[in-house]
């Protein structure tokens, strides 16, 4: 297994060695925003039709974002109809930042939290900021349990 430290916040993990390019993990730790001081694992699958295909990304951690359904899919416009073979595994990494730091309700693959965040932005933080610190929540009849980060 190989950990490198990227920018402020993010490590990489090439899980399988070095020789396995195509399959790793991004931590990202964002240091602003509602999710800021929780630490989120990206598993990154790199087609072999790369650059042509975009990379396949679940997100390993639990979390309550409009954006990342409870089974870990994310909704990134650039993982399906945006992407171009102009874009680079760097643009994805730059993109989930920025789903951590501003959840976009208007393209949610978590309805629920979707919906809380149009009606209810603060009802919408404090229930973040109750699953951040461990809290467990059920969501369309299943119980999630959310790890503590706060």
């Amino acid at each position: 297994m190989s950990e490198l430290k990227m920018d402020k916040g993010m490590t990489l993990n090439l899980y399988n060695g070095p020789e396995d390019l195509m399959n790793f993990k991004i931590t990202v730790a964002p240091d602003d925003g509602m999710y800021k001081r929780g630490v989120f694992v990206f598993d990154f699958k790199v087609p072999k039709t790369y650059p042509h295909d975009p990379p396949k990304v679940q997100c390993e951690t639990t979390v309550f974002h409009p954006n990342i359904d409870m089974e870990g899919h994310v909704c990134l416009n650039i993982l399906r109809e945006d992407w171009k073979p102009v874009l680079t595994i760097n643009s994805v990494i730059m993109g989930l930042q920025f789903l951590m730091l501003e959840p976009n309700p208007d393209d949610p693959l978590n309805k629920k939290a979707a919906q809380l965040l149009i009606e209810d932005p603060g009802g919408f933080k404090r229930t973040v900021d109750a699953t951040m610190k461990g809290k467990s929540m059920q969501i369309d009849g299943k119980m999630y349990t959310f790890q503590k980060f706060r």
